[in-house]
């Protein structure tokens, strides 16, 4: 017998445009996951260089900057057929790394991360206005949470097959995979039966466009203070992952154990994926924002103290915690956001949530080495708690209850 909260996400899953969509995550999940990890290590292995290893986390990110910019590109067409060429063109850029085998190469390898993290931003910002096109607005919740555990359950077990492939391949084999895996998600899009009207013409220059995403959610009394917070928690959320390594030596294990924390980490993750529609309906977008910062707030307190069994709650309480406010967000953009403007606002969206992590974790990265670890996790837990209460104060908008 089906009840009440699991039959929402059995319509998703019945619904053969959203189960393509999850299909078209988890193979380019798969490939993208499989792809950071070893790009790292091959630069590393050429060069034996951390810092030029790192360049490739940086140039995949870098891109997200341009959000508003390349946002615009989401909303100048239908966004099926630019889903399926977004995915055509990686397929064909990624095998060009096989000529990859000396440092000099390295450019070409820094080159297709950048392509690859800027069709990323405008392919993310296709498809949630896409998915808001497709999905009965009830569902969205549902559908952006089992998304969430999709992609996080391909992190659990792509850098797995990765590093496999990596050592039986080399980076070649690696990104010829990431290859297929676009091929075969560009065929998934152009299966999908959504119907789209031609956006109109564009009006004004592209910078008045671009702003008009800002714009939005400056404005907007419901979306404003769920991407503040979302910002403030993604920054104490970088904080707190430059002091994984320090939290280990802590508990007395080797580096290698970071990886048993980050694996509990995304079970936690899948699982909050699966409740977060009815948590959605039933607390609505900001109280649902709220819980699950308060609950990263405690478990990041928490890991302060040196246990083996409480890192490893706290790990999952952070897999938990931490994709509330994401999830919140993102459906609240894909409700209250016109279709027109939903590639901008979501690309935007993005890059004032995301990019205060990275700065979090170049911040963590310095103050580890300079303050005990212990103190700086009591801190950012004292922290967080700021804008879960503003979530939860009154007059900052209302709370929709979908």
């Amino acid at each position: 017998m089906t009840t009440k909260t699991t039959w929402p996400v059995a319509r998703v899953l019945r619904d053969r445009d959203a189960g393509l969509y999850l299909c078209g995550v988890v193979v380019s999940g798969f490939g993208t996951s499989a792809l950071w990890l070893a790009s790292g290590v091959w630069v590393k292995d050429l060069t034996g260089s951390d810092g030029l290893a790192a360049l490739c986390l940086l140039a995949m990110w870098l891109p997200t900057l341009a959000g508003p910019l390349l946002g615009t590109l989401a909303d100048r067409g239908r966004r099926r057929p630019l889903l399926v060429g977004l995915n055509v063109l990686l397929g064909v850029l990624l095998p060009g790394l096989v000529g990859v085998d000396a440092p000099g190469d390295l450019w070409l390898l820094y080159a297709v991360l950048f392509v690859y993290g800027a069709a990323g931003v405008v392919h993310d910002a296709a498809e949630s206005a896409l998915v808001a096109t497709a999905v009965e607005p009830s569902l969205l919740g549902d559908f952006n949470g089992l998304r969430m555990t999709a992609t996080e359950g391909m992190k659990l077990l792509a850098p797995l097959a990765g590093a496999g492939l990596y050592a039986a391949h080399g980076g070649a084999g690696v990104a010829l995979l990431d290859a297929a895996t676009f091929v075969l998600a560009a065929g998934l899009y152009a299966l999908l039966r959504v119907r789209e009207e031609k956006p109109a013409p564009p009006v004004g220059s592209r910078r008045r466009r671009s702003a008009e995403g800002v714009r939005h959610l400056w404005a907007d009394p419901v979306l404003r203070p769920l991407v503040l917070a979302g910002g403030a928690t993604m920054l104490c959320a970088g904080l707190n992952g430059a002091m994984v390594y320090a939290v280990v030596d802590g508990l007395g294990r080797s580096p290698a154990y970071t990886g048993v924390l980050y694996a509990v980490q995304g079970t936690g993750s899948v699982a909050v994926g699966l409740l977060s529609g009815p948590a959605l309906r039933h607390l609505g977008a900001r109280r649902f924002a709220a819980s699950g910062i308060v609950l990263l707030a405690l478990a990041v307190a928490l890991r302060a103290v040196p246990s083996d069994p409480v890192a490893l709650v706290c790990g999952a309480a952070i897999g938990m915690g931490l994709p509330a406010v994401l999830i919140a967000t993102l459906t609240s953009v894909q409700r209250e956001t016109p279709g027109a403007l939903l590639g901008r606002v979501t690309a935007t969206a993005h890059t004032l949530v995301f990019t205060p992590n990275v700065v979090g974790l170049a911040a963590g990265a310095a103050l580890v080495e300079l303050v005990d670890h212990r103190l700086v996790l009591v801190a950012l837990g004292v922290a967080l708690l700021v804008p879960a209460a503003a979530l939860c104060a009154p007059g900052t908008g209302a709370v929709p209850h979908r």
